[in-house]
């Protein structure tokens, strides 16, 4: 982090943390922010899912809602990044305020609800976006609050804005949507899934569709989830959301509802990540989110079976520049340890974490 960021960041905590969020957004169509591109190395190129990476590093869902700064992103040192939530209308999310830090536990809870300016607003913008850059962009597919058919809404997003990107993920594992995660039981999931596979056949070119789920899940859960994924023939697994434990906090924010994300997810959504790793014995590509704030974070959770990470709430304390400080790490970690590419290391450690 540069005396620039460090200024900016200790600016932008002095002010209430949706509206920090705003503020990093603007500062980012402004140019203001470092936009390294993605560091690059032989032993961090990697495939997932049929998208090239230039490392395997990505930008999770939640930072740039409706797409406003796609291109900015795509240089900011990521090797992915994925957009949204986007619901096919609309609809402001929760009331405010809905997001706090949790500066002791280097953590953020937030209650959003999908709050985003509906899927023909991101179509507009990513159909502006640049496609010279080789950084592939996700859209993260949800559903209305008051939607009669939740299942409907993924697909109708994915019918609208799936030409524009590069792969979609089905969030089902948001807390923050009443009764939205009942669609990660086995038969629900599956129906969902299958609808959203057979619409992902009409588009013109082969997407991949990812599924992102919840921490807090039981060993069973898992293994429902993972033979689902199977027989749907889905790309991969994100794994995973926010989670609704609070146990060990210490900041005073600590009792909000919604979802917990940052540091104290760390430890669960690793654990979640192995036993996913075992449940799919490595024929699912995985990606690991949660807690992430260093390379030694991200290098965890690739040797407990994720084939790239995702980053989110740690940008939030360590700046945009984590992205590039965690890129570079990475790669000094696996020359450390004498792997040859990135693919050698996933999953040398799931078992540490069973």
């Amino acid at each position: 982090m540069n005396l620039i960021e460090k200024i900016g960041m200790k600016a932008l905590h002095g002010v209430d943390p949706e509206r920090a969020h705003g503020l990093a957004l603007m500062a980012l169509k402004a140019g203001l922010a470092p936009l390294p591109g993605p560091y690059t190395s032989e032993r961090l190129k990697t495939h997932v899912a049929g998208l090239e990476l230039l490392n395997p590093v990505g930008l999770a869902a939640g930072f740039d809602k409706n797409a406003e700064v796609v291109d900015a992103l795509t240089q900011a040192g990521f090797g992915f990044v994925e957009v949204g939530a986007i619901t096919p209308r609309a609809q402001p999310g929760n009331p405010k305020p809905r997001m706090f830090r949790l500066t002791e536990d280097q953590g953020v809870i937030n209650r959003f609800g999908f709050n985003n300016d509906g899927m023909e607003a991101a179509a507009a913008r990513l159909t502006r976006r640049s496609r010279e850059r080789p950084v592939p962009v996700g859209l993260n597919l949800g559903a209305n609050k008051d939607s009669a058919d939740r299942a409907s809404d993924y697909v109708q997003v994915l019918d609208r804005c799936g030409a524009l990107v590069d792969f979609v993920t089905v969030n089902v594992s948001s807390p923050n949507t009443e009764k939205l995660r009942d669609l990660q039981g086995a038969d629900a999931l599956h129906a969902l899934l299958s609808g959203v596979m057979t619409a992902r056949e009409k588009q013109e070119k082969i997407l991949p569709v990812f599924l992102k789920i919840a921490p807090d899940l039981t060993g069973t859960e898992i293994t429902e989830i993972a033979e689902v994924a199977r027989a749907v023939r889905l790309d991969a697994i994100i794994a995973t959301n926010t989670t609704l434990d609070r146990e060990g906090l210490k900041s005073a924010h600590s009792g909000e509802k919604g979802g917990l994300s940052g540091a104290p997810l760390f430890e669960k959504s690793t654990q979640v990540l192995a036993k996913l790793a075992k449940a799919t014995d490595g024929h699912l590509p995985l990606i690991g989110v949660g807690g992430i704030g260093s390379a030694e974070d991200a290098y965890a959770k690739i040797k407990a079976g994720a084939h790239a990470v995702q980053l989110y709430s740690a940008l939030a304390y360590k700046g945009l520049s984590l992205a590039d400080d965690i890129a570079r790490g990475l790669d000094a970690l696996l020359a450390r340890d004498g792997y040859a590419h990135i693919h050698d290391a996933i999953g040398t450690n799931k078992d540490s974490w069973l």
